[in-house]
């Protein structure tokens, strides 16, 4: 039987096994974090040093890293900015971003810009980080106060909390190769912030309750191997691939369009589109022939709906419906895209054929 192939990557990844080390080891902790006794304080010493290893890699003070259940999570706090001032959401911003749009809202404060760093559906990167004679930086792109949404682009390119401008920032640990249901808030140190969760004062009154020890464990080795693998430039070899495969499909698919390929885009990530040929079908069809992929982020997928992201870059109806997303990771090799670049033609060639 054939080995299946994964290409789903934005939408989660796959667990690494440093992190499913750490949490193992996590697991035989008995201490509540918040204990002052020797087994509380050895939960509390895994809880920091993964703070440190997601700070490490996200390029902040470990003490601007709040840990949450997850980007979405994390973005809730942009109900509170909204209480304080308006809050202004691009429209590609993911679905747990753009769900706290609030237009209406007014107050004392300046414009909060709520952006994703990177687009999950289509790779495309806002803003991409531009290396000058004194380091690093996004320009004077960001003269608002801004959230970031970070949650695709942490670990895949180059970026710095501490550059790039933002005042907070979120991200999940699954996207990374952690476990899910574990994730972070990053606040700039100073910024007044109310807290996401009232209780038991957990995260320095932040974000109340028991710490996921395990949970984070798995975050901070994710987080320290994701590191690992762009200082060994892992992704540059995986943008080889998304090239490969875009190629190989351009060349016999005259019709299909490959979505932002003239902007600066993720490395893992391709997002083309086949007018008239639905993306839910060609899921469908990829699934049953041993290859994972989508139709778009997995927080709207199996919805029925026209992608909102790819009608806001200006797709009409017809071709953001045909639209299949493949993402790949470090795991990913050229032979399984060459085998999903064929498999694919053969399908678009009878789609073709039906619709002549």
């Amino acid at each position: 039987m054939t080995r299946r192939v994964y290409l789903d990557w934005n939408a989660t990844a796959p667990l690494r096994p440093e992190a499913r080390d750490a949490m193992l080891a996590a697991m035989d902790v008995a201490g509540n974090p918040s204990s002052v006794h020797s087994e509380g304080r050895a939960a509390r010493a895994i809880v920091e040093r993964a703070r440190a290893q997601v700070a490490t890699l996200c390029g902040c003070k470990p003490g601007e890293v709040v840990f949450t259940s997850g980007a979405t999570e994390a973005a809730s706090v942009l109900a509170d900015v909204a209480l304080c001032g308006a809050v202004q959401v691009e429209d590609t911003a993911h679905d747990a971003v753009w769900a706290r749009h609030d237009p209406t809202r007014t107050g004392g404060r300046s414009t909060t810009l709520a952006m994703g760093l990177a687009n999950s559906e289509t790779g495309v990167v806002r803003f991409p980080p531009e290396k000058g004679d004194d380091g690093w930086s996004c320009g004077d792109a960001f003269a608002q106060s801004l959230f970031l949404d970070v949650t695709q682009a942490v670990g895949r390119i180059a970026w710095s909390f501490h550059w790039s401008g933002a005042e907070m920032a979120c991200l999940s640990a699954h996207k990374l190769g952690g476990p899910k249901g574990v994730g972070a808030l990053l606040i700039r140190d100073g910024l007044d912030f109310g807290g996401l969760q009232k209780g038991g004062g957990q995260e320095l009154g932040r974000r109340s309750g028991t710490e996921n020890v395990v949970g984070i464990a798995g975050f901070g080795a994710a987080c320290a191997a994701a590191q690992r693998d762009l200082d060994h430039g892992a992704w540059d070899r995986i943008e080889k691939l998304r090239n490969i495969l875009e190629n190989a499909l351009a060349s016999q698919s005259k019709e299909t369009i490959f979505v932002g390929i003239d902007a600066p885009r993720l490395p893992n990530t391709s997002c083309f589109a086949t007018p008239g040929w639905k993306g839910e079908t060609q899921v469908m069809q990829m699934d049953l022939a041993g290859f994972a992929v989508s139709s778009g982020s997995a927080c709207s997928s199996g919805k029925v709906k026209v992608p909102r992201v790819l009608r806001a870059m200006g797709l009409d109806d017809r071709t953001a419906e045909g639209a299949l997303r493949v993402s790949m990771g470090p795991s990913t090799t050229e032979d399984e895209v060459l085998r999903f670049a064929e498999t694919w033609l053969k399908h678009e060639k009878k789609f073709r054929q039906r619709a002549a």
